[in-house]
């Protein structure tokens, strides 16, 4: 039985060793070219690059103060904008909030980059006032969380209406139709558009109109 093992194993072998040496005479077969066949060009220009006007991202990157709303004709100067040159560092807008140190902490968080203002007195006593707050948004999404947030504060009782600001998907503006501080009525309007967020504020000495908030919103949201 053992020779019977032994003889088999080198047949085994010698099978091996002659199939090496057949597979050794023959021909190498060729290998497949690596060149691949030309894909055909598409033809025609190229889609023609956006104008500044278009391209969002350069708008944004730009002056930021451009891109508030220009002030009317007729009308005057607001004296309660507390800025000389139109723009609002960190310190001077956390100022605006009612608790700055909070405010200025939580900015920083928020990734604050930039801030421009503007504003006017219209016919009588109607004061308005908008902002534009840009953030760098590297961690999270800053602008739609402070439109939001504003949203949130401004509906505080049932006497504030509401209606979305045309052209924005979730941007929306109140008038508050009872005083809120002293004599003076108030309507205010919170939306963004990519790193961008607006605010805007209107108060008089008379109901406010939901028709000239709705206007003042809708176009200042078109020029960002």
């Amino acid at each position: 039985m053992r020779r019977l093992t032994v003889a088999v194993a080198l047949g085994v072998v010698a099978g091996t060793c002659a199939g090496y040496l057949v597979q050794a005479g023959r021909a190498p077969d060729k290998l497949p070219p690596l060149s691949q066949p030309s894909l055909a060009q598409a033809k025609g220009n190229g889609p023609a690059p956006l104008s500044a006007a278009q391209d969002h991202q350069a708008k944004v990157e730009g002056d930021l103060r451009k891109l508030l709303l220009k002030r009317p004709g007729g009308t005057r100067a607001n004296p309660d904008i507390e800025s000389d040159d139109g723009w609002l560092d960190l310190p001077a807008y956390a100022e605006l909030y009612t608790k700055p140190d909070v405010a200025f902490r939580d900015l920083v968080g928020d990734e604050f980059r930039r801030a421009a203002i503007t504003g006017w007195i219209e016919s009588g006593n109607r004061r308005v006032e908008i902002r534009l707050i840009q953030y760098r948004q590297v961690e999270s999404q800053s602008a739609q969380e402070a439109a939001f947030d504003g949203r949130s504060y401004a509906v505080d009782d049932a006497h504030t209406r509401s209606w979305p600001v045309p052209g924005t998907g979730d941007g929306e503006f109140f008038v508050h139709d009872r005083p809120r501080s002293g004599s003076v009525y108030e309507a205010e309007a919170h939306a963004y558009r990519g790193d961008i967020a607006m605010e805007m504020w209107v108060g008089d000495t008379k109901p406010v109109s939901p028709a000239r908030v709705r206007e003042l919103a809708r176009a200042q949201m078109e020029r960002l």
